[in-house]
């Protein structure tokens, strides 16, 4: 992706924004993708915390509103700088994990306000297998900055 494509993808991520609020951001970046949710997860002591979830069936199921640390994907993010899986089912990096063959793809970075700090997770997530476009992770990293400015 080139910077002037960046740039008018940021424009467009923006104008959802203003137009939709976190909802409409959320749903602008799930468009541009085939998982079914979008999600932004606060850490909360040993709790993955829902703060915004863009569900595109619109369901929003409340089963997903919080996650024990441990058992979610977002400890990796936080470990790694983001996390990705296609296939948690075939993914030997999750040999023991609680949701593996469950969430079957994901794909996550961190939120922060300043080095060292982590805020939670901006995550796509589905339970059909699935890979993220390389193409949009310039646009999840640029957008993840942004996100920050706008949540408590």
């Amino acid at each position: 992706m080139s910077a002037q494509e960046l740039d008018q993808q940021l424009a467009q991520f923006r104008s959802s924004f203003e137009v939709g609020g976190l909802h409409g951001a959320l749903g602008f970046l799930n468009s541009r993708t085939c998982y079914r949710y979008t999600a932004i997860y606060r850490l909360d002591g040993q709790m993955m915390r829902n703060i915004h979830l863009y569900d595109r069936l619109g369901e929003n199921p409340t089963h997903l509103s919080e996650i024990p640390l441990g058992d979610s994907f977002c400890q990796f993010v936080m470990k790694d700088s983001g996390f990705h899986t296609a296939n948690s089912g075939e993914d030997k990096r999750l040999f023991d994990h609680a949701y593996r063959g469950i969430v079957n793809s994901y794909f996550g970075l961190p939120l922060s306000r300043k080095p060292g700090t982590i805020y939670g997770t901006l995550c796509h997530f589905d339970f059909e297998p699935m890979a993220i476009s390389e193409d949009e992770i310039p646009l999840l990293e640029a957008v993840s900055a942004e996100l920050m400015a706008h949540l408590d």
